[in-house]
């Protein structure tokens, strides 16, 4: 027997066994990025579903959105179950990963809306049926902890999903969404916002797509009682164009992704992260850990959002910044980086379109979205 072959013969074993070892265990090995499908455009009339994935949701923010989205002349539904409680969760995993399925799988649905974030996506991201989901493509939206059905999914399945308001946080809340969070949330999923010519044109062409002004007040439409909420400006960390996927969301929920089978993949993507109720040395902690991970080495650009502290938090004496921990990371990379642009656990939250094409301009401050995300 050849000796000199005995390392080839181990590596080739241990790589087979690895595999076996992930399919045993539903885990998917990396493959080739999913090409997007697109949801349907809402229109007054389509039925929106109100779900629980996550945390147990309030009842009067709840019902305050569901009058607010009728009035609008869409029809909303309410599971029967919606305000259950587990806990700090929204039902036990079963009972939310089924509601949401079954939002998915129900003909007469045409968006879901989950009520909050909080916490519990990923307890349930295992527990779901991504062929279903894929045969049934549908708009999805929500942010915060929901960043963990965003990811999963449009890596599973290739749906462009909507990192936005909730209704607890939004159109659920006393003041309603800001006209800046309004105009982007609604420019992204209403069927108005798109000509008859360019709503078929889910392509890279010019009359398809939108870009993003973070410095616009707002259209008027779901005016709360701000209508002079403007967000602060952004801040170029590195100029330069990039063009990629949008994929990212809470930093937290990122993080806790890490090392499953529904890792964020960054490669070639424009990557976003917030956070919010986290002192710096956390961020630090979760930003060194995509860092060891290699996720900022091959990403076309980064989009960085607000990172703020609990106000009740106590403070080390010897803290950075948030900016400075910012920098630290980023302004290193060779790739353009755009910070404190408006989405996130802020009033102003503008909606970005998880998995779509995008082009980051940090020099001019915008992102332009390369193609309607939504389909006739």
């Amino acid at each position: 027997m050849n000796t000199r072959r005995l390392p080839l013969l181990v590596v080739g074993c241990c790589t087979i066994f690895a595999l076996i070892a992930a399919v045993s265990q539903g885990e998917e090995p990396t493959g080739p990025e999913l090409p997007p499908i697109f949801p349907k455009a809402l229109a007054p009339g389509d039925t929106i579903m109100f779900v629980a994935p996550a945390k147990y949701l309030d009842k009067d923010r709840v019902m305050l959105a569901k009058k607010r989205l009728e009035a609008m002349g869409f029809k909303v539904r309410i599971p029967k179950d919606l305000f259950r409680k587990k806990g700090f969760l929204g039902g036990s995993d079963e009972e939310r990963a089924g509601e949401l399925m079954a939002a998915f799988k129900d003909p007469a649905v045409d968006a879901i809306f989950p009520g909050t974030g909080g916490y519990g996506t990923t307890r349930i991201v295992d527990k779901l049926d991504y062929d279903v989901i894929r045969r049934h493509p549908k708009i999805l939206v929500g942010f915060s902890d929901i960043t963990g059905l965003h990811i999963a999914i449009n890596q599973r399945t290739g749906l462009v999903t909507f990192h936005s308001p909730v209704p607890e946080w939004g159109l659920g809340s006393e003041e309603n969404l800001s006209p800046f969070a309004a105009k982007w949330f609604w420019r992204a999923i209403l069927a108005k916002s798109y000509s008859k010519g360019s709503v078929r044109e889910v392509s890279l062409s010019p009359r398809a797509g939108y870009t993003i002004l973070p410095t616009l007040a707002g259209s008027g439409v779901c005016v709360g009682k701000k209508p002079a909420d403007k967000p602060p400006p952004p801040v170029t960390i590195r100029g330069g164009v990039a063009r990629g996927r949008l994929i990212g969301g809470n930093l937290s929920v990122v993080n806790a992704l890490m090392g499953t089978p529904y890792e964020i993949q960054t490669d070639g993507k424009i990557l976003f992260l917030e956070d919010v109720g986290e002192d710096p040395y956390r961020i630090d902690r979760m930003l060194n850990t995509l860092r060891l991970a290699g996720k900022f080495d091959h990403a076309a650009g980064i989009l960085l959002g607000q990172f703020t502290t609990r106000k009740d938090q106590k403070k080390w004496d010897d803290d950075e910044s948030m900016d400075d921990v910012l920098n630290d990371y980023f302004a290193k990379l060779r790739v353009p980086v755009l910070a404190h642009f408006p989405f996130g656990h802020v009033r102003y939250n503008a909606t970005l379109p998880e998995g779509a094409m995008a082009e980051l301009d940090a020099k001019a401050q915008t992102l332009r979205i390369l193609e309607n995300p939504v389909a006739p």
